[in-house]
């Protein structure tokens, strides 16, 4: 190695969202920490996931309600330009990784006196054994870091098709979408979870271009409840995006000015569209190039994630965060886990890792956001539960917004204490109105808890409050004048539903 071997107390190697944290709450407890990366700083969080994508989600929100005539309003001569659009884009990616850079020299050995320290290494790093890496740079010297701990954060990329390469500019994933030069007139998604649902609601909310989602599953999201993944489906279809089920992507066949993809059914027919571009989207894969993971005495597991324990351990002093467990890939995920990794190392923790009311939020149209278990997940563990449905057609917020597609669903368990087991909210600020509910259950807390706080009006968190009370059957609009909009059901694992 060209320098001295340089120890630190904590080496995180990945500066996406769950390094990052880890990085700046080892910072909070003085530590001295080296970040490894060496690609994007912010990672898939930042550069080509969670920000980007709904930086664009945000831009053709707003085309999409500029172009409504609904409201009395009409804006003539409307358009958009899709590399303007890409330039706002990288602009607010740039501006969360500049932010990110600028903390990490503002606490760097040369400009901060301490205590703790961060220090930014570039590369690609590789164990040399349990208590070193190496660092290699490609416009530098190697470098050899030695640490007490080290947390791996190295995140996850797409995950490819059998058989289908991905060329980064008319056949891309979600890391190359931005590669495109223009709205493709014809565009086709294969994969129908949260993120190619994203894109299929984002590329037709701009009205350019004609969106075929194929999924070989009889319906999208379909680990949700059939109501919020038909609730969806039906958007999606309204917004003029064309859902192939049932369907398995066989070849994509290129041609100079379009692409051929071929498609074959379970009924055993095949269909052949001609598309200007393919987005790749079956979900992800932990990322664990170079890390010569077998140097520190580190297996994967079947799957071929980190096998790491409760407390984010994976072997003694070496912890891992974000997606190269096995957990969810939520970027709220892992800077949990980044946090609270260095927190257990330190014996700083308070309370264990609580993975039940995390929630999510899925940019389509309208978001639809979600905290603890859906009725799917409740059958399955036997719990009996009361669900309560309230549709935002009802709430004077929504009818003022004219945005009444939306609902209000909370799930409770079926006893005398109703304590709140989970949330589903569609609609204007979905996002922030579930997280009323998720505090509620993080608290442990019940529906007439939930009750003794009094929403502001007009909002659109006030249909809690209703959708609560239909579980008490005090609430102010009834399910026997609005049979569409308010609904309620009980379920028991010996009886099923009970009328």
């Amino acid at each position: 190695m060209a320098n001295e071997k340089q120890h630190y107390d904590v080496c995180v190697i990945g500066c996406g969202p769950g390094g990052f944290a880890a990085a700046m709450r080892a910072l909070d407890l003085g530590k001295h920490v080296c970040i490894v990366e060496g690609g994007e700083i912010g990672g898939a969080g930042v550069m080509w996931g969670a920000l980007a994508s709904k930086t664009m989600w945000e831009i053709a929100k707003d085309f999409s309600i500029a172009s409504q005539t609904l409201r009395g309003y009409r804006a003539s001569g409307l358009s958009m330009d899709y590399q303007a659009m890409r330039d706002s884009v990288l602009q607010a990616v740039r501006e969360k990784q500049y932010q990110m850079l600028s903390q990490i020299e503002s606490f760097s050995p040369r400009r901060w006196p301490g205590p703790g320290s961060l220090t930014l290494k570039k590369g690609w790093a590789s164990f040399l054994s349990d208590h070193a890496v190496a660092i290699a740079n490609p416009d530098g010297e190697p470098e050899e870091i030695q640490a007490d701990y080290f947390v791996i954060a190295t995140g996850s990329r797409p995950r490819p098709f059998p058989g289908i390469i991905t060329d980064g500019e008319r056949v891309v994933d979600s890391d190359t979408i931005l590669n495109l030069k223009a709205f493709p007139k014809r565009m086709v998604i294969v994969g129908a979870g949260v993120i190619g649902c994203e894109y299929a609601t984002i590329f037709s909310n701009f009205g350019q271009t004609q969106v075929y989602l194929v999924d070989y599953a009889e319906r999208i999201i379909p680990y949700e409840d059939d109501d919020v993944s038909d609730f969806i489906s039906h958007n999606l279809v309204d917004n003029g995006v064309r859902i192939l089920h049932s369907a398995i992507l066989r070849d994509i066949r290129h041609f100079d000015d379009y692409l051929q993809i071929i498609l074959d059914y379970d009924d055993g027919h095949s269909e052949v569209l001609e598309v200007d571009a393919a987005l790749i989207s079956i979900g992800r894969e932990a990322n664990f190039d170079c890390l010569k993971l077998e140097n520190a005495g580190i297996s994967l597991d079947p799957d071929g994630y980190l096998a790491a324990s409760e407390n984010c351990q994976v072997k003694g002093h070496i912890y891992a965060a974000g997606d190269v467990t096995r957990r969810s890939a939520l970027v709220n995920l892992a800077e949990m886990e980044g946090r609270f990794a260095v927190k257990h190392m330190y014996a700083t923790n308070r309370w264990p890792l609580n993975y039940r009311n995390m929630s999510t939020v899925m940019f389509f149209k309208p978001a639809v956001a979600a905290v603890g278990l859906n009725e799917k997940a409740c059958q399955k563990k036997k719990l009996p539960y009361r669900v309560a449905y309230y549709a935002n057609a009802l709430l004077p917020r929504a009818i003022a917004m004219r945005a009444t597609q939306g609902f209000l669903k909370i799930i409770v368990s079926d006893d005398a204490e109703q304590k709140v087991i989970g949330m589903r909210a569609a609609g204007p600020q979905a996002s922030n109105t579930i997280m009323s509910i998720a505090f509620l259950m993080d608290q442990d807390k019940g529906i007439h808890d939930a009750l003794k706080s009094v929403h502001p009006h007009p909002t659109m968190s006030e249909g809690i409050q209703d959708c609560l009370r239909v579980l008490l059957n005090k609430s102010v609009y009834k399910s026997h004048a609005f049979p569409n909009h308010i609904k309620i059901r009980r379920w028991h694992p010996d009886k099923g539903y009970i009328s």
